[in-house]
């Protein structure tokens, strides 16, 4: 393992390094935090924030070995994440017994998706789901014979496949990209929209707790505000103007203009995820990550950044 993380691109590397510093300062920050036990163990938001940081450890050490297996490794592990998103969205939403058969096709697009972007064929990679998975599924659906729920059936599959597979793809499409940056390689790009997103969902946490009054969206995310979405908007706008030079062939313009796409895109991943969570009564899309709840929860930035992100860096840069 030693070997494969020399081989790492230096700054991709360097990035990596500063990630788990500052989750180790995290960590001491929780424990600082947490305090004395008390009789009868920990309070509920202690014992919560014990978890988030511990399932964190294990989300970015395992993203950051499998980044070290190198790109085939990094696309089937994306792949995977993909197939348990798309497995989760099936767990929570309501289906009819007649469309199990069609959802096993749903997820006979996961692996046709990911080949085509591993094999960097384009064309193919951004119609495939859009447009011949989507008429296929419909077919399929006919040949059941269950006409009742039809459409709404046919718009929960689309709406999972679309969001779990097709959005999520763009993260691996990112790996195979021709380098413009050796400092940073492939991975670069993938950090980059990974750390950009994830930091302003944290960014919007914070600013909303310390300065939000004014609801966005109260109905389907009370806990928005236009304080936290501005504060995170600019703060990820210039940690993007920042970053993007090191880790993309973009320059710091294109970068700020990059984390502007990214903190809009991230806010409505999120706000469009809450909509379904609301539509089904429940908090969490599960329970895989302590802490957090589904990987749902986790990704629902993702859903909306990866792709908006990738198609602005390949119109831009390439």
């Amino acid at each position: 393992m030693s070997d494969l993380i020399i081989r790492l691109p230096l700054h991709s590397l360097r990035v990596m390094i500063g990630v788990l510093v500052l989750l180790a300062v995290a960590s001491l920050c929780g424990l600082v935090l947490a305090g004395p036990h008390r009789e009868g163990g920990k309070t509920g938001k202690n014992v919560e924030l014990r978890l988030r940081i511990n399932s964190w450890w294990w989300m970015i050490l395992i993203l950051f070995a499998v980044l070290a297996l190198g790109r085939n490794a990094s696309i089937v592990f994306v792949a995977m994440i993909s197939f348990l998103a798309l497995k989760e969205f099936f767990s929570i939403v309501p289906t009819r017994m007649a469309d199990r058969r069609v959802i096993f096709w749903a997820y006979l697009a996961i692996p046709l998706q990911y080949y085509w972007a591993s094999t960097d064929w384009y064309g193919m990679f951004i119609i495939f789901i859009p447009v011949y998975t989507f008429m296929f599924l419909l077919f399929r659906m006919v040949l059941t014979g269950e006409t009742r729920g039809f459409i709404h059936s046919a718009g929960i599959i689309h709406l999972g496949v679309m969001l779990c597979v097709y959005n999520l793809s763009h993260l691996a499409y990112l790996l195979v990209l021709p380098v413009k940056n050796y400092q940073a390689g492939n991975i670069g790009l993938l950090l980059f929209v990974l750390l950009m997103t994830e930091a302003n969902d944290v960014g919007q946490y914070v600013w909303g707790k310390s300065l939000g009054r004014h609801k966005i969206v109260p109905k389907i995310s009370p806990n928005k505000t236009w304080e936290g979405f501005l504060g995170g908007f600019f703060t990820i706008s210039m940690a993007s103007a920042l970053l993007a030079p090191y880790l993309t062939p973009l320059d710091w313009q294109k970068g700020l203009l990059a984390g502007m796409i990214m903190a809009s895109a991230g806010f409505t991943g999120d706000v469009v995820m809450s909509a379904v969570k609301r539509d089904l009564l429940i908090k969490d899309s599960g329970t895989l990550i302590p802490g957090h709840g589904g990987i749902l929860d986790r990704l629902d930035s993702l859903t909306y950044s990866a792709p908006l992100f990738f198609h602005f860096l390949y119109y831009i840069a390439y």
